[in-house]
């Protein structure tokens, strides 16, 4: 769900960007006021609401401000802690979630509260940020998608730039050193409240609950690294980190001296090369030492993409050779992982087990995996994906009503539910399986 930014809030980002790009030497000075605005922390509540996202460690949920207090008593109070300066950041409630390999990654919850002061954070503070950020940079940024960055690589390709260093830096939310960050925020930034927040969120203590509910606080004032994934300001801080690499590699004019072309979604990144891996590589690898951050050697890949392809966002993408024209052209279409997460998440939800659960609901909830998955993946070449993954979901929905009917054969199913009848009587989602090679329709 997307909201509209109120004409108020958009006339100040204006300006601050204005600012920021006029004067790249300028540090604001002046914006903890703007933060406890009354039309500011209103919008952050809405933006924060609409991300669905579970209640932190307090276990205050929105259904519940809103069936006490209410949105403007529980808004009022937080702007008076603000305006006083006794707010105070919560914990952070950890979780684990499953990777497609097998492992997990922590996921930080900030409560509500924290959530709203965050999102208020980043309505004032994104646009000065905005106005430094390079052109290579493309995640986590407004009016920016992984489409984008994947436009960009297959551009890269064309051009030449078929050498590909597929980077992956290890655990790098968690290993963000403070110190250097509140130095890049600082460049910018010089508003004492303001520094104070981002202090208190970055030494906010993380708390996982055992399976007998037993709290295990980790961090708190002597941690020194990381910003917990989950957060609000967590993805704007980490980009602003990594914009020390981009930087750099914009101000030494790394892609015209290496020939190494750098596309970087946070910190997934893909570094392009005409002339060679090794420099671009050792270049690389010094700047994250700098950084005091590391490189992944175990998931970092060096391919050439004119003899094997890679996967970056979800897509893989190669160098295909046109049956039609003869001619070479960067081929992007979805993983192979990501087809089958799909398929799995289908077949999952189509299962005998769930065959008590109403028909209409069970399509909805498949209709709603569909919508979201394709409504990403339907870009550039993936026709033939797509084609599979229409006909896995019409495959798993004619077996759901084959056993809710007791057939026993597939030929009674086809004959029974034929397609018509499963997308115009059931209601069933149909991926689209035209080529997306001009719209993207949702952005990531």
């Amino acid at each position: 769900m997307s909201l509209t930014t109120p004409t108020s809030i958009r006339t100040l980002q204006r300006k601050l960007y204005a600012k920021a790009k006029q004067e790249p030497a300028f540090r604001f000075y002046a914006l903890y006021d703007k933060l406890y605005r009354a039309d500011i922390l209103s919008h952050a509540y809405e933006r924060v609401r609409a991300n669905r996202g579970a209640p932190g460690i307090d276990g205050v949920t929105f259904k519940a401000i809103e069936a006490g207090i209410g949105k403007d008593a529980y808004l009022a109070r937080l702007r008076e802690e603000l305006e006083q300066k006794t707010y105070r950041a919560d914990g952070v409630r950890r979780v684990w979630i499953p990777k497609p390999d097998g492992s997990e990654r922590p996921l930080g919850i900030p409560t509500i509260r924290d959530r709203i002061v965050q999102m208020a954070f980043k309505l004032v503070v994104e646009p000065i940020f905005e106005a430094d950020f390079c052109e290579h940079s493309y995640g986590f940024r407004p009016q920016r998608s992984a489409h984008d960055a994947i436009d960009a690589i297959a551009e890269a390709l064309f051009r030449g730039h078929t050498q590909v260093i597929d980077a992956d830096l290890s655990k790098y939310f968690d290993t963000i050193p403070h110190a250097k960050l509140m130095a890049v925020v600082a460049e910018r930034i010089v508003d004492g409240p303001v520094l104070g927040l981002i202090r208190q969120w970055l030494k906010a203590p993380v708390i996982e609950e055992d399976e007998q509910g037993k709290r295990r606080p980790t961090g708190g004032k002597g941690n020194r690294r990381g910003t917990p994934q989950g957060g609000v300001a967590s993805p704007l801080l980490a980009n602003l980190y990594l914009h020390l690499l981009d930087r750099i590699w914009v101000r030494h004019d790394l892609e015209r001296r290496l020939g190494a072309r750098l596309v970087r979604y946070a910190d997934d990144a893909v570094i392009l090369c005409r002339h060679g891996t090794e420099k671009p590589m050792a270049v690389f690898t010094a700047v994250l030492e700098k950084l005091d951050l590391t490189l992944n050697v175990q998931k970092t890949h060096v391919v050439d993409a004119r003899a094997d392809g890679f996967d970056f966002l979800g897509f893989r993408i190669a160098w295909r050779t046109s049956r039609r024209s003869g001619k070479g052209y960067p081929h992007v279409e979805p993983s192979k992982r990501a087809e089958q997460r799909i398929k799995d998440r289908v077949t999952e939800l189509t299962a005998r087990r769930r065959t008590p659960v109403a028909l209409r609901d069970m399509i909805g909830e498949v209709n709603q995996a569909l919508r979201g998955w394709s409504g990403y993946f339907h870009y550039r070449n993936c026709s033939r994906v797509l084609g599979r993954v229409k006909t896995h979901a019409e495959e798993r929905m004619r077996t759901q009503l084959r056993r809710r009917h007791k057939l026993q054969s597939r030929a009674q199913g086809y004959t029974r539910f034929p397609n018509a009848h499963v997308y115009d009587h059931l209601g069933l989602f149909k991926v689209p399986t035209t080529a997306g090679w001009t719209s993207a329709h949702a952005s990531a």
